[in-house]
């Protein structure tokens, strides 16, 4: 089922956000999800770093892939209700990584930490997601 899941998004092409940041999934585990994206002008705020708000989109998106890869998609589907975030460091080139690990895993909902770091390995932003287990499959065409 999670080669199923990967496989989906990375063949829905630019119809994701993933395309439009030029978000990478680097690897994707029922415990660990890591995710990279490059850091230029298209990802900016109006002062050349990186805008806070595509920081959240990233650590989101690592948080609701690995909802997914913890949850039966024929049943549920994970849709995010909560996310909160501190911007440590600014960074305006180069690459980052968002590495996204359960805190919980419920019949109900999912909360997720995500680390987001720069090349150097310096801590960027961190964040805590919370996913809601949504009755109903995410496996619907057009989903998943």
């Amino acid at each position: 089922m999670s080669e199923n899941i990967l496989n989906s998004l990375k063949s829905r092409g630019d119809q994701t956000v993933l395309h439009t940041l030029g978000i990478t999934i680097e690897s994707a585990e029922k415990e660990l999800v890591r995710l990279s994206m490059p850091v230029n002008e298209r990802v900016h705020q109006y002062t050349g770093l990186l805008h806070g708000g595509v920081s959240v989109v990233l650590a989101e998106t690592a948080a609701s892939i690995g909802a997914a890869l913890n949850t039966d998609l024929t049943r549920y589907t994970p849709v995010g209700v909560e996310i909160n975030a501190n911007h440590l460091r600014t960074v305006s080139k180069g690459t980052v990584t968002a590495e996204a690990r359960p805190v919980y895993l419920g019949r109900q909902m999912s909360v997720w930490n995500i680390e987001i770091k720069d090349e150097r390995e310096r801590l960027i932003s961190v964040a805590r997601c919370t996913l809601a287990l949504k009755a109903g499959s995410a496996l619907e065409e057009g989903k998943p």
